[in-house]
Order: structure tokens, then C-alpha cells, then sequence
């Protein structure tokens, strides 16, 4: 059974022997969220996520799934994960499904976003490395830098990650985007 997002983190948090107030100052975040994220009473935000990943020097797939050492080829239907950050949110929100389950011998990671009507992304995001997508079904607003762009079905983009981005369904029914990004950030 993998282990829980908390977990992973107070590992990931200890082992860089740090306290919780420690990595709540560098990750511009209060120590009892933190700690209810610990003990899995709270989800973090994707933002936030990413900030306290940047301070644990750690890749955010590493927090989610396990690696079994075994890199697979094909990746049925049915079977990928799916990930949900904010449980508040998984009913009218943005799910993640696996296309590359995360291991560390995979230089690109690959997700479908799904955002339901009226979902959106939890604010701007800058990373490096760099990204990719394509409108499966659905409307998206794509917003990079100061820039905004009103995506439909076939539409497909393409930037550099370090451009603070975020993203909304802008459409009446579920949008589905092909998201590939490097090197693996999510």
C-alpha cells in the first residue's frame, strides 16, 4: 500500500532535518497547516505544494505514488491513477490522471487535467523545465504570464515553465487536457 501524502512529507521534512516551523517559514505557509497535513487532516494546495516541495529539493510524484522498480509499457485504461489534491474540490474540481505512473527513470511526465465546470487551477505556478498540452474535449482559458488564451477541442500549447501559469474550464461540460511536461515536476 503506498504511503500517504503526510507521511512523505514529514519523511521528506525530517530527513533534511528540518522542523515543521522551519519548513512553514521557507515554504511562506503556517506550521499548523502544515502539521494537519502531516497527520492528513488537511491537503495543500497546489501552489503551496509546489512551494514546499522547491524547499524539500524533492519531485511532487515522489510524494504520491511508490516506485516498484519495474518500469512498465503499457498503461490500460481504467487502471492509471487519478489524483486529487484538495478534497473539498474532487466532486467540481481538477483530477489528475496518470499516463506515466511517476518513477524516476522518466524524464517526461504525462497526466490528462480534468476540470470540471467552474474548476480551476489553484492559482499561478512557475517551475522549471517545460510544457506541453493538448484539448481532448471541452473549453480551457490557458493563462501564461500576462497573456490569456481561450483553448478548444484539437487546440494544442506549448511554454516555458518558468512563465507563472495557471489554467479554468471556460466552457459548460467537463474539459479534458493532454498535459506533458519536463522534467517531471507533478
Amino acid at each position: 500500500m503506498p504511503v500517504g501524502l503526510g507521511t512523505r512529507l514529514k519523511l521528506a521534512r525530517q530527513t533534511r532535518g528540518m522542523t515543521l516551523k522551519a519548513l512553514a517559514e521557507a515554504a511562506n505557509c503556517s506550521e499548523s497547516l502544515l502539521s494537519k497535513i502531516e497527520n492528513g487532516k488537511a491537503s495543500p494546495s497546489l501552489p503551496m505544494l509546489h512551494r514546499i516541495i522547491k524547499v524539500l529539493d524533492k519531485n511532487i510524484g515522489w510524494f504520491f505514488e511508490e516506485s516498484h522498480g519495474e518500469e512498465g509499457m503499457i498503461f490500460r485504461a481504467g487502471t492509471r491513477p487519478v489524483l486529487t489534491l484538495d478534497p473539498l474540490r474532487r466532486g467540481k474540481g481538477i483530477a489528475l490522471e496518470r499516463i506515466i505512473p511517476y518513477s524516476p527513470g522518466h524524464l517526461l511526465q504525462c497526466n490528462i487535467h480534468h476540470v470540471e465546470v467552474g474548476g480551476e487551477s489553484a492559482g499561478p505556478i512557475q517551475h522549471v523545465g517545460e510544457e506541453v498540452g493538448y484539448v481532448i474535449v471541452g473549453e480551457v482559458e490557458l493563462i501564461v504570464g500576462e497573456r490569456s488564451f481561450h483553448l478548444r477541442e484539437g487546440d494544442a500549447f506549448a511554454f516555458n515553465s518558468d512563465l507563472p501559469h495557471h489554467y479554468r474550464n471556460a466552457g459548460d461540460r467537463r474539459a479534458s487536457i493532454f498535459w506533458v511536461n519536463t522534467p517531471a515536476t507533478f
